[in-house]
């Protein structure tokens, strides 16, 4: 499971990248719809500054 922690710049690179459309921009940040999440980690690879962590 990855979740972005409160880093997150809200750049949208991570939305932009993912193969399910699990994530989606919030009230202060992006957000991972744990339901469509595959796990795949595109997200965590492509986040700019490192925000995406897998817990």
């Amino acid at each position: 499971m990855y979740k972005i922690n409160d880093e997150c710049t809200s750049c949208g690179t991570c939305a932009d990248n993912c193969p399910v459309d699990a994530i989606s921009e919030s009230k202060n940040k992006y957000e991972i719809d744990q339901e469509k999440c595959t796990d795949c980690g595109t997200c965590a690879e492509v986040c700019p500054v490192s925000a995406v962590k897998k817990v």
